[in-house]
């Protein structure tokens, strides 16, 4: 018995030892919770809340238009598909447009004709919050990805001192040319240094300091850029879903600025927030703007001889889905050519080689003549003689930009038709 007391004894003295194995771990797990709890701001509900707010307020606060696919892609194909009328760009007839995307707003707008509340200002908004609320927990999850590999300190420094611009785009293979072409080198040169701005010195320094197991997000961006870069045709749109990674290494070098960090800090803040303010509230708010003009019609009795005719480059403006009536509208057309003819000139390109005989050959009877007319000011005087042979009266201006080139000018104008809309 003593032998065996003797021999079960180490077994007696190992027990405790599990014992504090235990222990420990739990300090571990109690102090990951400790983390977690270390602010309010790094909770996952106040910190989706402040994120769906920040998102929000932007939301409201951008009153401009950037680039046309923004509708034509997106509400105006889920226009279509609730309420059996708007338009199908080029591409979708050639099929090379997924409905996975435009099928969120038609789920929206579909919920709001069974409420019965398709207003179409719920129309525009409903949809904007929605992909606000997408943004928002985008913006979270980048943040949580940062808190796991670094700390709450590195992840503060990354969804708070930018404004994600999470956009998803289709590449138009090699008809993109047909849009503009630019050197292989661009968006190294311009493209990825323009969608940084400021944030570019931080971004090169986080890459020097940041650790190896930063490497894969380094090569994800340098990957993305690289395939796009062999695309002929290029748009700075195309690559901002590389931003949140981007902003890894900013964050990065902003926590191991220390003493400067504050100074960075309200740098990059003051550096973001003067244009983000110009660019949503003032550059480009015509396209916008001119459709609450157009909106109007739909709320007379004249909707049914109303024609419209959007006299700019083509998707210039929001379509069916920023009007929500079955208004005849058309627009200048510029789908690229998919026969293979090289002597190909879209409509939009014959338009603006010859605007005056292009409209005296169009509507050569003032039956066909459209009651309104929406263009441009730089079209303004050479169409002046149409405009006044065929009683047109200017109606409205509308600010576009202080920035006009080319085809786009400052302002845009509505004009009506004398002879039948004089109550409109």
């Amino acid at each position: 018995m003593e032998a065996a007391g003797g021999m079960l004894a180490p077994a007696r003295a190992r027990r405790p030892e599990a014992v504090r194995l235990r222990k420990r771990r739990s300090v571990l797990y109690s102090g990951a919770a400790a983390q977690r709890s270390a602010g309010p701001a790094g909770r996952p509900a106040p910190l989706l809340t402040l994120a769906v707010a920040l998102r929000a307020l932007n939301c409201a606060l951008v009153q401009t238009s950037f680039v046309p696919d923004e509708y034509w892609q997106s509400l105006e194909v889920a226009h279509r598909m609730v309420f059996n009328y708007g338009y199908l760009t080029w591409e979708w007839a050639s099929g090379i447009r997924g409905y996975s995307y435009p099928l969120i707003f038609a789920s929206i707008y579909k919920t709001l004709q069974l409420l019965a509340r398709d207003d179409v200002q719920l129309l525009i908004w409903v949809p904007r919050l929605a992909q606000a609320v997408l943004a928002a927990f985008a913006d979270v999850k980048l943040y949580s990805l940062v808190r796991h590999l670094e700390n709450a300190e590195t992840a503060k420094c990354v969804w708070v001192l930018v404004q994600l611009n999470f956009v998803k785009f289709n590449v138009l293979q090699n008809l993109g040319t047909f849009y503009g072409s630019h050197p292989w080198h661009w968006y190294f040169t311009q493209g990825l240094p323009v969608i940084l701005g400021t944030h570019l010195p931080f971004f090169i320094h986080g890459c020097v300091l940041a650790p190896k197991r930063y490497r894969i997000f380094l090569l994800a961006v340098i990957w993305t850029v690289l395939v796009y870069s062999m695309l002929s045709h290029k748009e700075f749109r195309f690559i901002y879903p590389v931003l949140p990674f981007c902003m890894v290494f900013c964050g990065y070098s902003l926590k191991h600025l220390k003493s400067w960090k504050k100074s960075a800090a309200s740098f990059l803040l003051l550096s973001n927030l003067l244009p983000a303010l110009y660019t949503g509230l003032i550059h480009q708010r015509g396209s916008l703007d001119v459709m609450s003009h157009v909106q109007q019609l739909c709320n007379n009795s004249y909707q049914s001889q109303a024609f419209v005719f959007f006299m700019m480059p083509c998707h210039s403006t929001p379509f069916y889905s920023h009007v929500h009536c079955p208004l005849k509208m058309r627009f200048l057309q510029c789908p690229p050519d998919l026969t293979g003819n090289e002597s190909y000139i879209d409509e939009a390109d014959l338009f603006y080689s010859n605007p005056l005989g292009w409209l005296n050959k169009e509507f050569y009877k003032d039956t066909l003549l459209p009651s309104h007319l929406i263009f441009f000011s730089v079209l303004e005087q050479e169409i002046s003689s149409f405009l006044v042979l065929r009683g047109y009266e200017k109606t409205a201006t509308v600010f576009h930009t202080h920035v006009p080139q080319g085809r786009v000018g400052s302002h845009i104008y509505v004009y009506r038709k004398k002879t039948e809309m004089n109550h409109t």
